[in-house]
């Protein structure tokens, strides 16, 4: 357990992302603080981490060395920020993405932030110098993008602003590290970052292939869960790429130009605002709906569905690592 002393990890916004954050940081034995604008919204969202760590010890599934009840112990609220911040050593935000709000929240921070807290956020596409440029803690702030959620999805994505103090990037790779997740840095700004442009260009692809009807939207789903997915649950594309051939540079020989080929033939950018392409996906995704026993809450069962399978993952992915 972190010494008391060492301060507190301050999360701003006890929605999903905000109470996820809060259990990675407990499981690491830091002292948490979950703050929200309203006092009720803070007392939900810790009676529902103590509902999700006994689920979660229940299924062998609870992170870190120490047990539910004295993760729980680190955990604390708060409604009023300046309260919240005293003590601080690094502050996730966890607001939705609005970029009028985010402002508005890192202007707060800023004014009442030690000189030594650092100042993170978990926008999943706003660049570092749209919400912090002009604060006068500009060094101390960094974007730290999760994968949702991180409790069970262990990448961060480091992006400091072109102000961000080297040393506030490496102290937050090393405390993303202690606390058990994946963290990777970003050398400079682009528009997305690096996992949702990745995601987006399969997403794309995926709308593209259904709407020229080569493939149905439930086939395309199973090809990346099935096929692309289960090598990309241990192995990044290019690794893969390196093992599919006698190296990756026989890789670029064998392929390089069918993928240059394929690749010219993809079309434009795909257009998702079309109706039929919509509803074309929504009545598969209807389906599956079908198929569930229990349709009161489809969205939330499906999440924790998935949740559980990335649980179970992680769980098998630590333990390939120690083979």
């Amino acid at each position: 357990m972190t010494d008391p002393k060492e301060g507190y990890i301050v999360i701003i916004g006890s929605g999903l992302i905000g109470r996820s954050w809060a259990m990675v940081f407990a499981s690491g034995g830091f002292q948490v603080r979950l703050y929200d604008i309203i006092k009720e919204q803070v007392t939900a969202a810790l009676e529902d981490i103590r509902k999700q760590m006994d689920e979660l010890t229940k299924s062998g599934m609870l992170r870190g060395s120490l047990n539910a009840d004295q993760q729980i112990s680190l955990l604390s609220g708060s409604s009023d920020l300046k309260t919240a911040l005293e003590g601080a050593i690094f502050i996730q935000e966890c607001v939705p993405e609005n970029l009028e709000l985010k402002l508005k929240i890192f202007s707060d921070l800023d004014a009442h932030v030690n000189n030594t807290a650092i100042i993170s956020s978990s926008t999943s596409c706003l660049s570092p110098s749209k919400i912090f440029n002009g604060l006068r803690h500009v060094k101390n702030c960094i974007v730290a993008h999760p994968v949702n959620p991180p409790y069970y999805v262990p990448l961060v994505e480091l992006v400091p602003h072109p102000q961000t103090d080297p040393i506030t990037v490496e102290k937050t790779y090393h405390l993303m590290k202690k606390i058990g997740q994946s963290p990777v840095k970003l050398m400079k700004e682009t528009d997305g970052f690096v996992l949702n442009r990745l995601q987006y260009a399969v997403i794309s692809e995926a709308w593209r292939l259904v709407q020229d009807e080569v493939i149905t939207p439930r086939d395309v789903d199973i090809v990346m869960s099935e096929g692309l997915g289960m090598r990309y649950a241990f192995l990044g594309p290019l690794e893969t790429a390196h093992l599919n051939a006698e190296g990756f540079k026989s890789y670029c020989e064998r392929y390089g130009e069918s993928i240059q080929r394929v690749l010219k033939n993809s079309g434009p950018v795909s257009n998702f605002s079309s109706d039929a392409m919509i509803q074309t996906i929504f009545v598969y995704l209807q389906a599956l709906w079908d198929e569930q026993p229990d349709k009161s809450d489809q969205l939330t069962e499906r999440r924790e569905w998935r949740d559980a399978c990335l649980s179970h993952l992680a769980k098998l992915k630590k333990e390939m690592k120690k083979e």
